[in-house]
């Protein structure tokens, strides 16, 4: 159950000639990485004009479209660079997390909060299983029904209809992603050797 994320080996190969130009230009992977958060940014300031409808949709389409290629290419920067670091990861969690934060803060202006903060949170649940697997030894799962990909897809559609359904299906299968992608986890646990055990 990979999802969009299937098609993330053929993204990048549309990118290539980009991220070579990033690099040819010695452009820092933060900087990318700040750039998807600003994209972020602007999904979320083109729903809290509180219009929808298909110019919306677009224009949410087209921020969140900027901030996956950056999400895309900051990774690959640092990796062809050389410049890859520890430290680089946790940024790189860190700048996912904001650029969705921004996008669905926009919400607000069409949906009632608690919604949006239910959406918010759930959102953010796929990535701390993934993380918690990797921390104990897994392979960091990805993909499942909502990925990053699958809820940047939702919140066009939010922009588009207005919906708040729309970001009852994101909350919802965002938590499913998080169930999926833990039961990935402990299956390759199950597994694996045993590693010593550490405190929370």
């Amino acid at each position: 159950m990979n999802g969009l994320y299937a098609l993330k080996p053929w993204y990048a190969a549309r990118l290539s000639g980009v991220r070579a130009f990033l690099v040819a230009h010695g452009v820092r992977p933060s900087a990318i990485t700040v750039s998807g958060i600003v994209f972020g940014a602007v999904a979320g300031a083109v729903l809290a004009l509180g219009e929808t409808g298909p110019w919306a949709a677009l224009a949410v389409a087209a921020a969140l479209a900027g901030r996956l290629a950056c999400a895309n290419l900051d990774g690959g920067v640092a990796r062809d660079s050389g410049g890859s670091t520890r430290f680089g990861s946790v940024v790189n969690e860190l700048g996912d997390r904001l650029a969705e934060y921004a996008a669905l803060a926009g919400c607000l202006a069409l949906a009632d909060p608690a919604l949006v903060a239910w959406a918010a949170l759930a959102a953010t649940l796929p990535s701390w299983a993934a993380l918690a697997g990797a921390a104990a030894g897994a392979r960091r799962p990805q993909g499942g029904p909502a990925g990053k990909t699958e809820r940047c897809v939702l919140l066009v559609l939010f922009a588009l209809t207005g919906w708040p359904a729309w970001l009852v299906v994101l909350a919802a299968a965002s938590l499913i992603t998080a169930v999926v992608r833990l039961a990935r986890v402990q299956r390759e646990l199950r597994t694996a050797p045993a590693l010593q055990e550490t405190g929370s």
